[in-house]
């Protein structure tokens, strides 16, 4: 009986041990696939791989450092296929609103949006925490992408988990000359697309003029005030709706394609959410059929200089807003949120 109780309790154990590590491994994995789904899928397949044959690990290294083995391992074999996820600005050219049609893409051509809290865990120094948040931002995203699979793992180990270069050629079990030559193409690749530190001005936290530019968007989005929100947006801001590969640039026509074809977004509310280390909102619009609102967007802002450069909306409500731990529907008349079908 005691025996069975000792299995019991190592078992328990290590599963905790394991779990300790979920938040630290999806966030390496999501920036190496560029997908919140198939991330999470990485890390369940990691930690099923490491209790399955923990009985083999001996100890050499840390068990974070197997795991995290484990977990690029995994992530090499996600991306031998050779997909790279994007924005809609990584695929085409702006299109005048005069031409604006909304064209759906595959889910899989798409760089994907992630709660803050799947990908960053909690860490007491604040520069740290700084340097995980600007790591998970959707233009830092799209640029590692751009990186061949293995250089794409050097630069995260090194520059963003800031492992050893020794630590990192173990890992891959290479020398620490090729990591270092790796992570120097990588530089290279990402410097060449100087606009990944485009949203690097968002504080953290929020300063109190980032604070106030959030709150004057939602009473201009909210109140659809086209003159209110144009005082908002940068002369060059972006707005993008994936799963649509259209993207809109500049005032006039971000605010045409609001008063035209966006116009049902009028009469929105806005819930704030924590997403890819930068501000956001769950947009829901009204609902006609039902009354109350229906969820419409995970809204993801960028802001630089005092002003809004881009706003990105991903209208995949199905998968993003369960994701979020979002409810599916807003009553009309009450701050209360309630789960709906």
């Amino acid at each position: 009986m005691s025996d069975g109780r000792t299995a019991t309790a190592t078992v328990e154990d290590l599963d905790a041990r394991l779990e300790k590590h979920r938040v630290e491994l999806t966030g390496y994995c999501y920036r190496m696939l560029g997908s919140s789904f198939e991330a999470e899928d990485a890390v369940q397949d990691t930690l099923v791989r490491a209790w399955r044959s923990y009985d083999k690990f001996e100890g050499r290294s840390s068990l974070r450092s197997w795991l995290y083995r484990i977990a690029t391992n995994v992530c090499l074999d996600m991306l031998t296929a050779g997909n790279k996820r994007a924005r809609p600005m990584d695929l085409s050219e702006s299109t005048p609103l005069a031409r604006a049609a909304l064209s759906p893409r595959p889910d899989h051509t798409w760089l994907e949006p992630m709660p803050d809290t799947r990908v960053l865990p909690t860490v007491e120094d604040p520069a740290e925490a700084a340097v995980a948040k600007e790591s998970v931002r959707l233009a830092f995203m799209a640029a590692l992408q751009q990186l061949p699979p293995k250089q794409r793992a050097v630069l995260i180990l090194r520059e963003v988990l800031a492992w050893k270069a020794s630590e990192v050629a173990e890992l891959l079990d290479t020398s620490v000359a090729s990591v270092n030559s790796a992570l120097q193409r990588a530089r290279a690749t990402l410097a060449e697309r100087s606009e990944a530190g485009a949203d690097a001005a968002v504080s953290n936290p929020l300063d109190g003029e980032q604070q106030k530019l959030l709150e004057r968007y939602v009473a201009a989005f909210e109140g659809y005030d086209m003159t209110a929100l144009t005082a908002l947006l940068h002369e060059d801001a972006v707005m993008t709706m994936p799963p649509f590969d259209l993207w809109l640039t500049g005032h006039e026509d971000i605010a045409g394609f609001m008063t035209t074809i966006g116009s049902a977004c009028e009469g929105s509310r806005l819930l704030p959410v924590e997403v890819n280390g930068l501000p956001g909102f769950a947009q829901y619009k009204p609902d006609p059929e039902n009354g109350g609102f229906t969820p419409w967007a995970i809204q993801i802002l960028e802001i630089s200089d005092g002003r809004l450069t881009g706003f990105h909306f991903y209208l995949d409500t199905q998968r993003w807003f369960p994701l979020f731990d979002l409810p599916l529907h807003l009553e009309a008349q009450s701050d209360e949120v309630e789960q709906g079908a």
